[in-house]
């Protein structure tokens, strides 16, 4: 038995990987809209584990499973023998073997490293704390929708140095493009992060509207991440000035786009005026997480299909 792909942090596949599942995207996604059944994953099973609250997650991969002909199962920590101390080893082989893709959002990224290494099926990351790749993967599917390649291209991060900024650094040194980020003093991107992911692609700025300057695509998260609601207060001042508005936006690209991997706060991490405007493509980047979601489901399961098709 072959050992199985997961999907774990952006960095786990290739840019030309990356390549094929963009492509494969596309193709699925023109296959959803003409209502043409396409059912790869027939008699397949996805299980979902949730440790942490989601809407965006949950949807996209199970009505994408059923989408690709295969079934989903729902599963919460507070109601399975994960919530009552059952090693995440010993679940991981049970799970794998009446499964054949799991997705897990959870809180430490040890927690799915742990899964992955007793997986006998791909896992995918469905969010940690240190990580988001699923969310990343239909961003930058949404920007080469809307503007074509990403290579080259300037991301500005503004706001807290969370999960999403962790991954839009990672898909930088994978895809060959520069991401600026700007954060309040004491939220900086961690110094072994700094280093692990290099400086060629990767800038801070103190001041988020020099970040913004020139940026194709301008985007930021909530204030407060989950798992972090006791500093809520004290977060909420530090970041008063990382609202992105129409000032920001005004010196980025003439062309440039907003994203947000919502749900979003408007009139914290972001102003009404942004992100319900003409530039804000914050729809369609939700939208996409189920399209790029399974492609990645079809690439882990049944390996590099459809080629001919996503010519």
């Amino acid at each position: 038995m072959s050992s199985p792909r997961h999907y774990l942090q952006f960095n786990d596949l290739s840019a030309d990987e990356y390549a094929h599942i963009f492509k494969r995207t596309k193709w699925i996604k023109d296959k959803f809209k003409n209502y043409e059944p396409y059912h790869p994953l027939f008699d397949r099973t996805l299980v979902m584990i949730f440790e942490k609250a989601s809407t965006r997650t949950r949807l996209s991969f199970e009505a994408g499973m059923q989408q690709l002909g295969g079934s989903a199962i729902y599963l919460n920590t507070r109601d399975s023998q994960l919530g009552r101390g059952e090693p995440v080893e010993d679940a991981a082989q049970v799970i794998s073997r009446m499964s054949d893709v799991v997705m897990i959002r959870t809180f430490e990224q040890d927690i799915i490293e742990r899964f992955a290494a007793n997986s006998r099926v791909p896992l995918i990351n469905g969010l940690t704390n240190e990580y988001h790749p699923c969310q990343i993967l239909a961003d930058i599917y949404t920007y080469i929708e809307h503007r074509g390649s990403i290579k080259g291209k300037t991301v500005a991060w503004v706001g807290d140095s969370n999960n999403m900024c962790n991954t839009w650094l990672q898909a930088a040194e994978v895809l060959g493009f520069n991401v600026h980020v700007s954060t309040p003093p004491g939220y900086e991107v961690e110094p072994e992060r700094a280093g692990l992911y290099g400086t060629d692609h990767f800038e801070q700025f103190t001041d988020p509207l020099e970040a913004c300057k020139g940026a194709h695509l301008v985007t930021t998260d909530v204030w407060t991440s989950m798992g972090f609601e006791a500093e809520n207060e004290e977060r909420m001042k530090a970041f008063a000035d990382w609202c992105v508005d129409a000032e920001m936006m005004s010196v980025a690209a003439p062309d440039a786009l907003f994203m947000h991997c919502l749900p979003a706060h408007r009139g914290e991490e972001v102003t009404a005026e942004v992100i319900d405007g003409a530039q804000s493509v914050v729809w369609d980047e939700a939208e996409n997480r189920l399209h790029a979601q399974k492609a990645l489901m079809e690439f882990l399961v049944l390996g590099r299909v459809g080629d001919e098709d996503a010519s």
